[in-house]
């Protein structure tokens, strides 16, 4: 868990100048100025990269239902620690009109009557990369009986790829949440693998 006494590992550049180099290198606006992007704007042509990829899976067609993209993110959080990850998410969420419910219920989804098989297919795919590097053919099959597509199913395993990639960026360079950011919405109850 990142904190006060646990600085940024990579200096943050001024939000104008994030912004500024964002610009030329094609990084959102909407993005630039966000901590991680503060500190990737040091590797310009890596923030494009990863911001792209990022953008892609947000807002540039994706194919994936955004409900199990922010669900499979959010196990990821959970299970990774990453409370910069879990708070940016949990907002998205709510912008998404998803349950509150259904968000907490990532944290011991097996047990949940809130989520559906869908959700539970999709975090159980989450489960299994993260323990094992894969996903078995067995919970492949419960994931294509509610993703039709094979685009969908792409889109499955790069979006898993993608944020698991991103925690551990969170982690490792220990990038803080924004100031005034609430950590660990809507309880403040950390992930056990942030102690």
């Amino acid at each position: 868990m990142t904190d006060d006494s646990n600085p940024s590992r990579i200096p943050f550049l001024s939000v104008e100048e994030a912004e500024r180099i964002g610009k030329e290198h094609g990084v959102p606006s909407s993005m630039a100025h966000l901590n991680v992007f503060r500190v990737m704007s040091h590797h310009p042509e890596l923030a494009a990269a990863v911001s792209n990829l990022l953008a892609t899976l947000l807002y540039k067609g994706n194919k994936l239902d955004e409900r199990l993209r922010e669900l499979i993110i959010m196990r990821l959080a959970w299970r990774t620690g990453s409370v910069y990850e879990w708070t940016q998410h949990w907002r998205v969420a709510e912008r998404l009109k998803i349950d509150g419910e259904s968000v907490v219920a990532v944290r011991d989804w097996q047990n949940a009557d809130c989520l559906s098989a869908a959700d539970k297919a999709v975090l159980a795919a989450t489960d299994e990369t993260l323990n094992d590097g894969r996903i078995s053919d067995a919970t492949w099959a419960a994931c294509c009986e509610h993703l039709s597509s094979e685009a969908e199913r792409i889109e499955l395993v790069l979006a898993i790829s993608n944020w698991r990639l991103f925690s551990e960026m969170f982690q490792s360079l220990r990038i803080p949440l924004e100031e005034g950011v609430d950590h660990w919405p809507p309880d403040g109850l950390p992930s056990p693998a942030a102690e």
